[in-house]
């Protein structure tokens, strides 16, 4: 090859020169980059420049295209002059991309191209000294290397933390940017398990091509599981993404089964024997592992037979018995208390030769090797166990030296120590591998063995006797690792460390199962064991409390857990220490919203991350459309996202770009905005709209905000108008037919599952104006985990709506809105935000705050909602808050009356509870009565009973009775009306019950005169009185009184023996009367008491039982009729007596209720029986019946309630007693 000078001269007109670029530019590459040093090429141009003819003021763009390595050097002349932007502002333009050069010029002088790189290549090219730019021919050497060309890869779409479970197939794709893409030097793709390269096989394919690169797999399994790394290598460096695939197990085949072994391989194979060795599964919910079954199966068939009869406890398994030339594959199944496991993947095959001749037949090469003519062999040499576990011993030795051409076999003999005998282990089968496994030991005991090597011609000597050794594990379970502790990563994740465990040999690795908080509910967060002590959990909830556990694992099995970590809420870190992940995001959106030929109005959106700390405001840069350099706007932040620009020229053209900066400093810039053209804004319509904001949105709705535009035109605006269309459609489509005068629609009927976008045109008098940016694509599907704004009331009576977000980080805001405007009214609001739960309080509720209230929190993936106020939810909400403040005693029952016997009333209520420290006050026609003589006043706290006894009714008692309750803030009353005929009943019964019991103190008729008529026709006059003797028990056994119509001659008391007059038995009487008192009676006074009188013809006996055994009753509350208004709460409640005490059963139209959440009975302290019946309605109405009942017998009670619907008539009812009906004993 010619050599040519390193310059060349171009014609007078100009000149191109091409050099090496200095070294110092380019320091001395590494070894690994030495291919690279050696293939370097010098620039070439691949599309030359082009003539130009232009009119005169009119602009031009040069435009070439140059390849070369190291990338070359460009730069532009003029007349031999070189030019920079800044040399003429505004008159030129020049950019370089992927090896395309462009210079813009506002004229059309005179220009040339300079190239520099590191080596020259043979090329030609003109250049004409005229009004247009020509080529002129030069010569460069050209080296034989071969071409090197430097490749830009971008990847786009990007492949995640990916969740998968056994037996699925899968796809881990990325996206790529190739440029320039040349076929003769592509890049190569290459995949990463745990930093392991992935080979195409039967469970993986690799694809690149088309712009991106995939891995699929085939059928899942956790042999899968792991961090993949994909890598794209170039000549001029390499571009990699990494991401983790976390493989679950397949539901099992039996409850409780554990989850199958994984990574099974083969080591050691030999003529008939191979180690097979995996790792054990995790058990979270299950119940441990306690063994494994291997299987194999020979390459070609599908016959799986399985190894051992009974499970092998520890995850290595030396299988024997193997034919020789023959190629197994192998699984393995857990087992525990519950069943067996699905089985692993496969292994991959391996053949049963000798190592040696796989060796040789895997050689390119003939080895011939001369063997001495030995016929019978020597003994086998150094017999040592390699390995030893509870269960066996391997034993391994070298063959015989000489060995002999005959193929050899051996036998090998085993002996206990201390026996004196020895006995053949494999007396059947021949042993063909330099390698046995010997099982069937003791355990605990210790073992000699010895191996013997046979031909066809006979069997050596015994080799020399092994050490004893015994059947043992060398290799202990680990021990549990220490602390445990988790820090804050990402909203889904968080990063978990612990101490290694102090006792950890031979690790395959760790298990990590996590927790949430309270519900004792573990999961396996990874499914094959990984080698390091740090590892970053995913797939949690952002917001929820989780603890962690790790578990140590080995051949032997997994260790005890570990002690549970610290409570720790998912959200994302707040990274201070790493600036481009703490710095915000960068705005977007940038819009001109007016100009007046000297300043421009920009706005712009708010950056989707604040890197985890609020924005504190944003630093715009400014430069003219051709000039290179920027420059800055503002020097101190701008907090609003709207901003004049002035000192602009007119009818230039400006792009910008806005950085946002938070407390770590300022995030990147945004992408340059489009070229703004500083000219004054006269339209009459309206300027565009401006932050468009989506949120809300669900399976088919969402909401659009924006605001109102800067440049309102000749009038105001009266309206707006939304547009929006699919993405893939040109047709836009109108969402109001009407304009809507409010800043925000809510967008409905769109179709779940498809994206959309919109934008907003503003409307005035003079018509439609400028339509807004189009908003980002929105796909209309909910977030999962959308929560919605739920309205409540707090113990204090103070209502409020709140929002729950799991998603909110350190740097979330919450922004409340009414109409979607913000709220900062502190008169009328108070806003709390704790954590991820914020409260929007109303401070004096009224009609004015009825509406559409909405929230947006920050930093978050768009969580937002909304609540619609009216007025039905207001006044619920206002009458909750009432009862708060003001709250009530519940009442068990109303103010209620009954009679005694002696003509005596008694009002008495019941209240749910009352405490200790409550109080109460009777009072009758507005005046307060106290506790005295005709008014005994009592009241049960623990019962909840308050009552007055008025021992005469009298006329002057007509009126209105009120009980008054307070206990505490609780306070309540109850009245009863007793005036006209109501009054009138109750003291004509008051009454007669008095005169009664006057009467049944003396003789006195039982039954009145009737009459009958008889069967022989006869009119019979009947009636009965009391002429014999009646006893009866009064004031609790402390005085008997006995009562007769004629003169006794004599009489006494007895009980087992004649009771003589005492102190403590006082005997008396009179011609009318005789009795008996028991002064302050006592337990040993029950019994039953016999009178006995003599009337001088015959005696006559009385028994009175005092044991305590009274019949069951009801002692009184409840009245003859009950009128109430539906949807009221009905109780029914009366004080039940009897000895033992008795049944109490309630009945319904003669049928027993049918207890549930609508009717409730309940009896406390065995003497107060309720029925409550909630929320009434006509359903409810009939006859109620209470049974009282024991052994010695009972009596019914009816109750009639009627009830009355919302503006109905109140029944008019007449106010009785309930009138027992008598059951007899049992």
């Amino acid at each position: 090859i010619q050599q040519l000078p390193p310059l060349l001269t171009l014609p007078p007109c100009a000149r191109a020169t091409s050099a090496p670029v200095s070294d110092a530019h380019h320091p001395a590459l590494p070894d690994q980059y030495a291919v690279e040093e050696s293939i370097s090429r010098a620039p070439e141009i691949l599309v030359r420049l082009r003539s130009h003819t232009v009119w005169e003021k009119m602009s031009v763009s040069l435009c070439f295209t140059v390849q070369g390595f190291p990338t070359p050097v460009v730069q532009w002349y003029k007349n031999e002059a070189l030019i920079t932007p800044a040399s003429e502002p505004g008159k030129y333009r020049i950019e370089s991309k992927y090896g395309v050069h462009v210079l813009e010029i506002n004229s059309n002088p005179f220009h040339m191209l300079k190239l520099f790189g590191r080596h020259y290549a043979c090329t030609k090219y003109n250049l004409l000294v005229s009004n247009c730019l020509m080529i002129s021919p030069c010569s460069v050497p050209f080296p034989l290397d071969v071409c090197f060309t430097h490749i830009d890869v971008r990847l786009l779409e990007k492949f995640g933390v990916t969740f998968g479970m056994e037996g699925e197939t899968l796809t881990l794709k990325c996206s790529m940017l190739i440029t320039p893409e040349l076929t003769r030097l592509r890049p190569r793709a290459e995949w990463y398990r745990d930093d392991v390269l992935i080979k195409e096989s039967k469970w993986t394919n690799l694809f690149f091509g088309e712009g991106q690169a995939a891995l699929s797999f085939t059928h899942l399994n956790k042999d899968d599981e792991g961090l993949y790394t994909l890598r794209v290598v170039t000549k001029g460096g390499v571009n990699e993404h990494r991401a983790f695939l976390f493989v679950r197990d397949a539901d099992a085949l039996v409850m409780g089964a554990p989850g199958a072994p994984m990574d099974v391989k083969c080591h050691d194979a030999n003529r008939d024997y191979v180690i097979v060795t995996w790792k054990p599964p995790n058990t979270v919910e299950e119940s441990p592992v306690f063994g494994y079954f291997v299987d194999r199966c020979e390459v070609g068939t599908e016959n799986w037979v399985q190894c051992n009869d009974a499970p092998v406890k520890i995850c290595k398994y030396p299988v024997t018995g193997l034919l020789e030339g023959r190629s197994y594959m192998f699984r393995v199944r857990a087992v525990n208390k519950a069943g067996i496991s699905r089985h692993s993947r496969v292994s991959d095959p391996v053949a049963a030769l000798d190592p040696v001749d796989l060796d040789r037949l895997q050689s390119e090469y003939l080895l011939t090797i001369v063997v001495c003519d030995v016929h019978i062999p020597g003994p086998p040499t150094n017999v040592h166990a390699s390995e030893t576990s509870k269960t066996y011993v391997v034993l391994s030795w070298d063959p015989p030296v000489p060995r002999g051409k005959e193929p050899l076999m051996y036998f090998i003999e085993k002996s206990m120590v201390g026996s004196g005998s020895w006995q053949r282990v494999n007396a059947q089968v021949a042993v063909k591998s330099p390698r046995y496994a010997v099982f069937d030991l003791i355990e605990g005991k210790s073992y000699v063995f010895r191996v013997l090597s046979a031909n066809k011609h006979g069997i050596s000597d015994p080799s020399e006797i092994t050490p004893p050794i015994q059947a043992q594990d060398t290799t202990a379970l680990p021990s549990a690792p220490g602390r445990v502790v988790g820090t804050r990563n990402t909203r889904t994740s968080v990063v978990v460390q612990w101490d290694k465990p102090k006792h950890g040999e031979d690790l395959f690795g760790y298990y990590i199962d996590y927790s949430v908080v309270g519900s004792n509910h573990w999961e396996s967060s990874n499914h094959k064991p990984i080698k390091y002590n740090r590892f970053v959990v995913h797939g949690l909830d952002t917001g929820e409390k989780y603890i962690f556990r790790v578990k140590a694992v080995n051949a032997i099995g997994t260790s005890e857990n570990s002690q549970e970590s610290e409570p720790i809420t998912v959200q994302a870190a707040l990274r201070g220490s790493i600036s481009h992940i703490a710095c915000p995001s960068y705005p977007y959106g940038i819009t001109l919203l007016n100009c007046d030929g000297h300043s421009m109005t920009l706005g712009w959106k708010l950056p989707r991350f604040s890197g985890g700390s609020p924005v504190l405001g944003y630093y715009i840069d400014k430069r003219e459309a051709h000039h290179r350099n920027w420059h800055e706007v503002n020097s101190s932040p701008i907090k609003e996202r709207i901003y004049t620009v002035e000192d602009l020229t007119e009818n230039s053209f400006y792009e910008f770009k806005i950085a946002a900066t938070n407390i770590v400093g300022i995030g990147q810039p945004s992408d340059p905005s489009e070229h703004f053209k500083c000219e004054t804004w006269t339209m009459p319509e309206p300027g565009p709209c401006y932050d468009l904001t989506v949120c809300e949105v669900r399976n088919t709705s969402l909401v659009l905000l924006w605001k109102a535009p800067v440049y309102t035109g000749s009038s105001s605006i009266t309206g707006y108008f939304v547009d929006y269309k699919e993405v893939d459609v040109e047709e836009w489509s109108t969402a109001n037919e009407k304009t809507t005068s409010h800043h925000y629609l809510k967008v409905s009927d769109l179709h779940e599952g498809k994206t959309y976008v919109f934008k907003v045109r503003a409307v005035n008098e003079a018509g439609i104006g400028k339509s807004s940016e189009v908003s980002e694509p929105v796909l209309m599907e909910p977030r999962p985990g959308t929560k919605e704004i739920f309205s409540g009331v707090d113990e204090e009576g103070n209502i409020y709506l709140a929002f729950d977000c799991k998603e909110a980080t350190d740097a979330s805001e919450f922004t409340w809105c009414k109409s979607y405007e913000e709220i900062d009214d502190t008169d009328k609001f108070n806003i709390e935000t704790s954590g991820d739960h914020s409260k929007l309080y109303f401070k004096n509720p009224d009609k004015s705050d009825l509406g559409t209230y909405s929230i947006a929190v920050t930093d978050t993936d768009g969580a937002s909602s909304s609540f619609v106020m009216d007025e039905e939810e207001f006044e619920r909400l206002l009458a909750l808050s009432h009862e708060i403040k003001n709250p009530t005693i519940p009442l068990k029952t109303e103010l209620a009356y009954e009679l005694f016997d002696k003509g005596e009333v008694r009002f008495w209520l019941q209240a749910e509870h009352l405490s200790p420290d409550a109080t109460f006050r009777f009072v009758i026609n507005d005046q307060e009565v106290e506790n005295n003589d005709r008014h005994k006043i009592s009241c049960d706290r623990s019962a909840g009973i308050i009552d007055m006894v008025m021992d005469r009714f009298t006329i002057e008692n007509e009126g209105t009775y009120t009980v008054q309750i307070q206990d505490g803030k609780a306070k309540n009353q109850s009245s009863l009306v007793l005036i006209g005929d109501a009054f009138k009943a109750v003291l004509a019964e008051a009454e007669f019950q008095r005169k009664e019991y006057l009467r049944k103190q003396g003789p006195h008729f039982h039954e009145y005169l009737s009459w009958e008529v008889t069967e022989d026709c006869e009119v019979l006059l009947i009636c009965k009185v009391r002429k014999h003797l009646e006893i009866q028990v009064l004031d609790m056994l402390r005085r008997i009184c006995i009562k007769n119509i004629f003169k006794p001659i004599s009489f006494h008391f007895s009980r087992e023996a004649k009771i003589s007059s005492s102190e403590k038995m006082r005997i008396g009487g009179s011609e009318e009367v005789a009795w008996m008192q028991i002064c302050e009676p006592t337990e040993k006074d029950k019994g039953k008491y016999t009178f006995e009188i003599f009337d001088g013809k015959e005696s006559h006996k009385r028994i009175l039982d005092l044991s305590g055994q009274d019949r069951g009753k009801v002692i009184g509350g409840l009245p003859d009729v009950v009128t109430i208004m539906e949807k009221k709460t009905l109780n029914l409640t009366c004080s039940v007596f009897g000895n033992p005490d008795p049944e109490v059963v309630w009945f319904k139209n003669d049928k027993q209720l049918e207890l549930n959440e609508h009717l409730v009975v309940s009896l406390e302290q065995g003497k107060f029986a309720s029925l409550t019946i909630k929320g009434v309605s006509s359903e409810d109405s009939g006859k109620y019946s209470i049974n009282v009942k024991n052994k010695y017998g009972g009596e019914t009670v009816d109750v009639t309630v009627s009830v009355y619907g919302h503006g109905e008539k109140l029944p008019e009812i007449k106010p009785s007693q309930a009138k027992p009906r008598p059951i007899p004993p049992s």
